[in-house]
């Protein structure tokens, strides 16, 4: 059964309220009707189970019949740092990604990137990106959507940081330790960065680049993999390694 999430001001302490596209969705896509129970997530720490009481127009009502808080975390979050790809491939990396439990994706504009985001469209796509992680969410019963980030280099990327943080590239073509032996931070209030290059990989200044801020290459074996599988490849791998799959 798919979690839907709505915001945290829709729930009071006994019932909550569904208004704006998520009614649509939800009463003339899946035809809800008044007595079924259906999941509802506030998109950070609870799930409410909710029998649906009233439905009209613009709203729909239900009763919780049941809350449960999000399990503690007992390991990194992990952050996906991908390469812009072209056509449909940044879309399909965003929802499987999603699927696999990534809490943030940050587009990576990197110098073999074959796309170039218009300033006029970046709104555009960023509020498109995150629809799709909402609904990747939604259907793998996550208890968050990722962030989408705003597209921005590997030197900003590196220069922000992130606390506490582990950085991994992949590098296919490099001495880099194998995604499965590569030693992984244990604290859960730490964060694990992928960086994954595009479709033409990274050029060798933004390898050196990395490798000066103390990033570790990463390698997947001797097989060449797409940009796209390459790092569905590296989420599956890590995400099992962290408990989280398989």
């Amino acid at each position: 059964m798919p979690v839907f999430f709505i915001s945290p001001e829709s729930v009071t302490a006994r019932t909550i309220s569904i208004t704006g596209d998520l009614v649509r969705h939800i009463k003339d896509s899946l035809r809800v009707a008044i007595g079924e129970m259906h999941w509802f997530g506030n998109g950070q720490d609870a799930r409410y189970l909710t029998e649906i009481t009233d439905i009209s127009k613009h709203a729909i009502t239900g009763q919780i019949v049941e809350m449960i808080q999000e399990p503690a975390h007992i390991s990194p979050r992990l952050i996906l740092g991908q390469s812009l790809l072209k056509g449909e491939k940044m879309d399909w990396v965003i929802q499987k990604a999603t699927e696999l439990g990534v809490q943030e994706i940050i587009p990576v504009e990197s110098r073999h990137s074959v796309v170039q985001l218009k300033a006029d469209r970046l709104d555009h796509q960023l509020t498109r990106w995150q629809r799709i992680a909402l609904e990747a969410a939604q259907q793998s019963e996550q208890w968050r959507v990722p962030t989408i980030a705003r597209p921005q280099s590997l030197t900003l990327v590196l220069t922000n940081g992130h606390p506490n943080s582990t950085i991994l590239m992949l590098a296919e073509r490099r001495n880099g330790k194998s995604v499965q032996a590569v030693n992984l931070q244990e604290d859960m209030s730490s964060s694990l960065l992928v960086l994954v290059g595009p479709e033409g990989g990274w050029s060798n200044e933004e390898m050196e680049l990395a490798e000066q801020r103390g990033v570790e290459p990463v390698t997947l074996g001797e097989q060449i993999l797409r940009a796209e599988t390459a790092a569905i490849a590296t989420i599956s791998i890590l995400q099992s390694r962290l408990g989280r799959l398989g």
